[in-house]
């Protein structure tokens, strides 16, 4: 006990700084995921790989589809390479969907247990 008080125990409280000590400590605690916020994750994931491939394959197409125009419209002396290079483009810009079907589907074979198994365990 301090004398100045004269026995008097002083308290100070401060919402605002307990709140912002919750929020910085919340930062280091470790996360719980719920079921539902995992299963949602994995339904996401299961669509990025073939999102990601697909659009570099089309924009890959795409380039390759607009050099070959140029070659044919803009420099007559590059005609047949251009006719080859857009189609090059063309087949890239057609393949870019399947590819994307095709990932999408293998990553969501390779997850299908685990989706399964939280399904059944939120159903219940």
């Amino acid at each position: 006990m301090d004398n100045n008080n004269n026995g008097k125990f002083t308290y100070t409280y401060s919402a605002t700084q307990q709140e912002e000590i919750k929020r910085i400590r919340a930062k280091y605690l470790p996360q719980d995921e719920s079921k539902m916020e995992l299963l949602r994750r994995l339904d996401k994931s299961a669509e990025k790989s073939g999102t990601a491939a697909s659009i570099a394959v089309g924009t890959i197409g795409t380039l390759l589809f607009g050099t070959g125009m140029a070659c044919v419209l803009e420099w007559t002396d590059f005609l047949i390479l251009g006719i080859v290079v857009g189609a090059i483009g063309i087949i890239g810009i057609s393949l870019a969907f399947p590819i994307y079907k095709v990932m999408t589907k293998k990553q969501r074979e390779k997850l299908m247990p685990q989706i399964l198994q939280i399904t059944d365990e939120l159903m219940q």
